[in-house]
């Protein structure tokens, strides 16, 4: 009688625990349903735009493979507005800048290299377009441009590249002193992306500074002097060769 009781009172306690609780567990059940419907939609949405965004970019890959600029500025725009978001967008911005270099149209692939820098996220793909964008610099003679865009990219992976296209600016300047360090620190990097022998050939090319001594009367200590040539005789008249000859008869 006593374990019927007992029994009995469990389950009226249930009872009033899920009359008071009850509809807090189901709200906390759908909220979790929901959140997990939602989050999974996400994913799929996310997963299809990155399905498209390749789709996309593979067409934007054969326009440029074609030299077809208007077609490839058209999928590039259709990348940045409505995948935004997807690295595809980023590469997007690389492949335009390449076509537009070959059909000699170099500002604007910089434009489109400092719309890429402007892009957030995508930080070794901005990586690979800053490099880009300082070659296109130095091709359009705005060396000190490349300084100003280099300074301060430390990033591992790209250091000894930066340090080349540095020496690159700082040779283009004529500050040789400064391209000879930057061509070093360029050799020293050990990821091999550089091309150490085409390096080596620019700083063996780099002219040597050559010291001026002021104008100061005297010779600079270090000039080289000529050491003092033997007199030269005196042509002989020929009268007197002629008296000489008599005399000695």
């Amino acid at each position: 009688m006593d374990d019927l009781q007992s029994e009995k009172e469990q389950i009226e306690e249930m009872r009033a625990w899920w009359s008071e609780y009850g509809r807090y567990v189901i709200a906390g059940v759908v909220i979790a349903v929901g959140l997990l419907f939602g989050f999974n939609q996400y994913k799929s949405s996310k997963l299809a735009a990155q399905v498209e965004a390749s789709v996309l970019f593979e067409t934007l890959a054969t326009h440029v493979f074609d030299g077809d600029l208007e077609d490839a500025e058209g999928v590039a725009d259709e990348l940045s507005n409505n995948y935004a978001n997807t690295a595809y967008a980023a590469q997007s911005k690389l492949a335009l800048a390449r076509l537009y270099m070959d059909k000699n149209r170099d500002q604007d692939a910089a434009d489109v290299l400092n719309e890429l820098l402007a892009m957030r996220g995508n930080g070794a793909l901005k990586q690979v377009g800053r490099l880009r964008l300082a070659r296109i610099l130095l091709y359009q003679d705005k060396a000190q441009e490349v300084i100003d865009l280099l300074a301060d990219q430390d990033n591992p992976a790209f250091a000894g590249l930066y340090a080349e296209t540095r020496g690159d600016a700082y040779a283009a300047l004529g500050k040789f002193s400064e391209a000879g360090d930057a061509y070093r620190v360029a050799l020293a990097d050990t990821s091999q992306t550089v091309n150490r022998g085409l390096v080596q050939m620019k700083l063996i090319d780099l002219p040597e500074a050559t010291a001026v001594a002021p104008d100061t009367g005297t010779p600079a200590a270090d000039a080289v002097v000529e050491p003092d040539a033997e007199p030269i005789a005196e042509p002989i008249a020929e009268d007197e060769a002629d008296k000489e000859a008599g005399e000695s008869e």
